[in-house]
């Protein structure tokens, strides 16, 4: 129970990755807020975790909307009493050839994916600073840790994922920043960049024909696609007393993709 008696808000935790995330963390012991603008998905998932013994409630949020990230966390403090984890995972793609990318289209993503992770960051940091340090910490005064969502394309470049690419990159730069500024006020901020996993947005924007599955496990060292759980796990160990000394790095799992650096 690496996360018992913590409480933890994970945004886009509807399906995927997110889903993936709110379920290792209520395995551990976390108690969890379900977010997501999919109240139907966060409400199932919720439920689920309950039927499986967890503890988990869901709450609509737009994480690009201010006053939603901020009731988002008043939701949960409300609800449990405080704010120990955030996990900023919702994100949005949209593909489009460079010439042809709509200025909206270009917005639309940044809005979910990168000012959405500093609105719901910035909110639950304004919360997290002002409670008491976690009973139990390492070092007896971390108040809270939150862990971005980033991708390997915030290093390497998709020619048709424009706004996409552009937003991971701005992620890695805003986890450093929170890292550092929060730093004196017992706040962790790490991040995690996956690879190819296999979600639902993978397969539909990226997997759709037997030529493209070739060529993502070509540029994978590992042969195969990552799954879900596998990125939760990572999101656990960050968050637990396991990475007390880490902050402001990110983690990439991503079957050797960065290191490999090309496709084959």
């Amino acid at each position: 129970m690496k996360l018992a008696q913590r409480i933890a808000i994970v945004t886009g935790a509807a399906q995927g990755i997110g889903a993936a995330c709110a379920r290792a963390m209520a395995e551990e012991g976390a108690f969890v807020v379900v977010a997501d603008t999919n109240e139907l998905g966060a409400t199932a998932l919720a439920r689920d975790i309950a039927a499986a013994g967890g503890n988990a409630i869901a709450c609509r949020c737009d994480v690009g909307d201010a006053a939603e990230a901020a009731r988002l966390v008043r939701f949960a403090v409300e609800h449990y009493g405080r704010l120990d984890v955030l996990v900023n995972n919702a994100g949005i793609v949209h593909a489009a050839d460079f010439l042809d990318l709509a200025e909206d289209d270009f917005d639309c993503v940044l809005r979910v994916n990168l000012k959405g992770a500093f609105l719901c960051g910035q909110a639950a940091a304004r919360q997290m600073a002002t409670q008491s340090p976690r009973s139990g910490a390492p070092v007896g005064s971390e108040r809270g840790v939150i862990v971005n969502m980033s991708s390997v394309n915030a290093v390497l470049a998709i020619a048709n994922q424009v706004p996409y690419t552009v937003s991971k990159g701005g992620v890695n730069q805003l986890t450093k920043v929170m890292a550092i500024a929060l730093a004196p006020r017992g706040i962790r901020v790490m991040g995690i960049g996956p690879g190819s996993i296999a979600t639902e947005l993978l397969k539909t924007a990226v997997l759709t024909n037997d030529a493209a599955r070739e060529r993502i496990l070509k540029r994978t060292p590992l042969g195969r696609l990552g799954e879900p759980d596998e990125i939760a796990r990572v999101a656990v160990f960050l968050a637990s007393d396991d990475a007390a000394y880490l902050t402001g790095s990110i983690v990439y799992p991503d079957g050797g993709r960065l290191a490999l650096n090309y496709t084959m």
